[in-house]
């Protein structure tokens, strides 16, 4: 079993930046990939980044690539998401997510098992 805590979100202006954290509880965080969603008011759940079990593959959508990096510290058992050049449209509730297959990166968000509660991001114009 796999606890998710995120936290670092909040209001900032167009063209800011804030970094997201997601802390893991359970010793096997090392081996699950790791995925950030978010999902507006309205629309779909979706993917942002993720993050194989060992830091060495990062995946992202197409909208975040470029201001968005995601990265993982497994001694802290911690996955982040720096996001800069903040736009309005990334105005969500951001999410974190694992899944045991640390080898692979989904994007759909059924294929995750665990989630973390998300934390709000409000980017003003």
């Amino acid at each position: 079993q796999v606890q998710l805590v995120e936290s670092g979100g909040g209001l900032v202006q167009a063209g800011g930046s804030l970094r997201l954290s997601c802390a893991a509880s359970g010793r096997i965080f090392s081996t699950y990939a790791m995925g950030w969603f978010r999902q507006a008011p309205g629309k779909e759940r979706e993917f942002v980044a993720g993050i194989k079990w060992s830091g060495g593959n990062t995946y992202y959508a197409d909208s975040v690539k470029g201001r968005f990096t995601i990265s993982r510290d497994n001694a802290k058992n911690t996955v982040y998401l720096q996001m800069n050049s903040l736009k309005p449209e990334d105005t969500a509730v951001y999410y974190c997510a694992a899944v045991r297959r640390g080898y692979l990166v989904p994007t759909r968000y059924f294929d995750y098992d665990y989630w973390g509660q998300g934390t709000q991001v409000t980017v003003s114009s």
